[in-house]
């Protein structure tokens, strides 16, 4: 066990942690900087609950070491937040289309959901239910999910035409 100085950006914030090198960032996240929208579900990077993403990419950080992260920009679903506190139009359309029940997964397909909706390409629903399908709910079933993020989806689409 040896306690390394982490160096990475956490949601535009530039962080200096000091961890021990088999932390996973899940843990790290939200033990050292309490963000707790990164749940930590399986353990074992299955069921997408602690999704973040890593310079804009998709990772399930509870089988991510922290110290990988070093240099990387991190954004958890707080960062999705604007300067005022008010939510995304993501975590909104969750809400719109009842997309959650229990909330426990919300994050994670929120976070996963992040690629698809910063790109400027198109997705077909089966191209989306692809792209979250590293994410499980035990509750709510996906098709809300779906429609959540393709509503978002066309909507940002629409507004750059």
């Amino acid at each position: 066990m040896a306690k390394v100085v982490l160096s990475c950006t956490v949601n535009s914030e530039p962080q200096q942690i000091i961890i021990d090198d088999r932390d996973s960032l899940a843990d790290v996240l939200r033990d050292k900087l309490h963000l707790t929208s990164v749940k930590k579900g399986c353990e074992v990077g299955e069921c997408g609950a602690c999704t973040v993403l890593i310079n804009d990419e998709a990772f399930d950080s509870c089988i991510y070491l922290a110290i990988w992260a070093e240099g990387k920009e991190i954004r958890t679903v707080e960062g999705l937040m604007d300067a005022d506190g008010e939510i995304s139009d993501i975590q909104q359309a969750f809400i719109d289309e009842a997309a959650v029940q229990c909330g426990f997964c919300t994050c994670g397909f929120i976070m996963s959901s992040m690629p698809i909706l910063e790109s400027d390409e198109e997705y077909t629903r089966d191209e989306i239910r692809k792209q979250i399908a590293g994410n499980f709910c035990r509750c709510t079933g996906y098709e809300n999910i779906a429609n959540a993020v393709e509503k978002v989806k066309e909507d940002r689409m629409n507004n750059k035409k």
